[in-house]
């Protein structure tokens, strides 16, 4: 009889566990870029277990320059994805039903990092330059506030010529470029790595420049969101989501050690990591998730003063929704 028993326990113990398995809700993320500290409160709520805790088994796939994650979830590709808003609102213009549903940067990294030597002490300065821009989506912020200053991208004396900017420092180091976009968490750093002093660099970030867009929100589909099951997912995810934000801030350097036990590639490096970390965590700030739809007009307002060729056409209807913060907010 105990051999029944325990046997009873036992398979009953093995039932309980494989529906505990079955109800945690999948969710697909697709980064908006390679493995490393800028998506490092996603990867520290993976591994920490706080998705877990959340009854979630969340697949993190990795970016890449080859990757759009616009495409990817159009495709169904992901649930979710982590983009900038220019080039959400961009797609959701060409069909794409892309939806913000929370935000965990509150600032811009976004930067223009320029060689001193050029003699480029203002945007003023800037006529007849050469400037390094990143391309698939992340141009849109930089041909805005090119407009905003009235400077062709044609070239010329009056304009700037545009060099399309592969995702490394090489022309700002070899004197291809005048200046280069940067990152503030990455290769502004890579700048100073590669031998140029800061105080030989001369520096403008977009947020001082009020041409600020939006980076790194969380968007989904119009019809992922039509599921009021995968909105109670979606929620639940934000929140341990934020909640490895948190953790990152506190730890770290064990964030950047996350990160890099999650890069299958072996590229990145501890030094680079921990310093990377430490940047992103300043963007992210005190955010809860909660979009600043202040903010979010204000990207608006600025991809919509593109010039002749505006990023959008018009102001998007129906681009973001609090339904999975307001949510989330009531979860304990």
């Amino acid at each position: 009889m105990k051999a029944i028993v325990s046997g009873g326990i036992a398979l009953a113990a093995l039932f309980s566990a494989t529906a505990g398995a079955q109800a945690a809700d999948s969710l697909t993320l697709q980064l908006k870029w390679v493995t490393q500290g800028q998506f490092a409160g996603y990867y520290v709520a993976h591994d920490k277990g706080f998705y877990d805790e959340a009854g979630l088994d969340v697949d993190i796939l990795p970016g890449g320059p080859d990757v759009a994650p616009t495409q990817v979830i159009a495709g169904g590709g992901a649930d979710v994805i982590v983009e900038w808003m220019p080039a959400a609102l961009a797609a959701r213009e060409r069909g794409v039903p892309l939806v913000n549903i929370a935000q965990p940067f509150k600032a811009s990294g976004m930067e223009l990092t320029c060689r001193k030597d050029t003699d480029i002490a203002s945007p003023a300065d800037f006529k007849g330059k050469t400037l390094g821009v990143w391309f698939s989506g992340n141009e849109y912020p930089f041909l805005s506030w090119m407009s905003k200053l009235g400077l062709s991208t044609e070239g010329g004396a009056e304009g700037v010529t545009v060099l399309r900017q592969g995702f490394n420092v090489d022309p700002l180091i070899q004197k291809q470029a005048d200046c280069i976009s940067t990152m503030s968490y990455n290769e502004y750093w890579q700048v100073l790595d590669a031998g140029i002093p800061a105080d030989e660099l001369t520096v403008f970030k977009y947020q001082d420049q009020g041409v600020a867009t939006l980076e790194d929100g969380l968007y989904a589909t119009e019809e992922t969101l039509a599921d009021p099951e995968m909105v109670d997912a979606l929620a639940r995810f934000v929140k341990a989501t934020m909640r490895g934000w948190a953790y990152a801030a506190e730890n770290p350097d064990e964030a950047a050690q996350i990160v890099l036990d999650n890069d299958m590639t072996g590229a990145q490096t501890e030094a680079h990591q921990k310093r990377m970390v430490g940047e992103v965590i300043k963007l992210v700030g005190d955010s809860d998730g909660t979009l600043d739809v202040a903010a979010a007009d204000n990207t608006v307002a600025v991809l919509l003063g593109g010039g002749s060729d505006p990023v959008i056409t018009k102001a998007p209807e129906g681009a973001w929704t609090s339904a999975v913060t307001d949510k989330m907010k009531t979860m304990p």
